[in-house]
């Protein structure tokens, strides 16, 4: 299998579930800006618009979009249980939450990782609601160790995410204008991810600190 991917995107939660599992798949580095992969190949030509992550499979099945991504890694190794067993009732909460995410959270960074062009839209509309999907988000950390309790996938997108933010506990790498510092469950969960070592070989792999 390949995975491919820009280092600090949300490729990285893929990235992280790969390691939790040990499993051997090839790393491809996509350049964001020429939408070249390192070996010089169009990445365009295997996802039409241009984005991260995608996973190759051995007979050349081509996996989009990152909630589909993680749970199919999970799959391949139901008894690390990085995902409830399909048909229950905690695979269809993990499901929630990982359109949660993508909805709310993912999709709320982009206005703020495009300020100039968002403007007053990114700034007056779409941070506020940002700020109060992530004080949500504390809540539910609260007295957990992750977001289901147990550590599943849905924890590894949320660090992907949560790491373009700031916070003076918080290591960044976008540096979106949204801050995090009164979050006290979250900087707990956060220093609590940064400690597995599945998440310091993805950061070590894709060069981030």
């Amino acid at each position: 299998m390949k995975l491919y991917y820009i280092p600090a995107a949300c490729s990285l939660s893929p990235h992280i579930v790969i390691n939790e599992l040990g499993l051997d798949v090839e790393l491809v580095k996509v350049d964001y800006k020429t939408h070249q992969t390192e070996d010089g190949r169009d990445f365009r030509t295997l996802s039409p618009f241009g984005y991260v992550p995608l996973l190759e499979l051995e007979d050349g099945t081509l996996l989009r979009e990152g909630p589909a991504i993680v749970q199919y890694l999970a799959d391949l190794k139901p008894d690390a249980k990085l995902a409830p067993a399909n048909g229950t009732l905690e695979r269809y909460r993990l499901q929630e939450w990982l359109s949660f995410l993508t909805s709310e959270i993912h999709k709320g960074f982009i206005p703020l990782l495009y300020a100039r062009l968002s403007g007053a839209y990114g700034l007056e509309t779409v941070k506020p609601k940002l700020e109060q999907r992530y004080a949500w988000l504390d809540e539910q950390l609260a007295g957990r160790d992750y977001l289901m309790g147990d550590y599943t996938v849905a924890d590894a997108y949320l660090y992907a995410l949560t790491q373009w933010g700031q916070a003076e506990w918080l290591v960044p790498t976008y540096q979106a204008n949204i801050h995090f510092d009164g979050l006290v469950n979250l900087k707990a969960w956060y220093l609590r991810m940064r400690e597995r070592p599945a998440v310091r070989k993805a950061l070590d792999a894709e060069e981030l600190k």
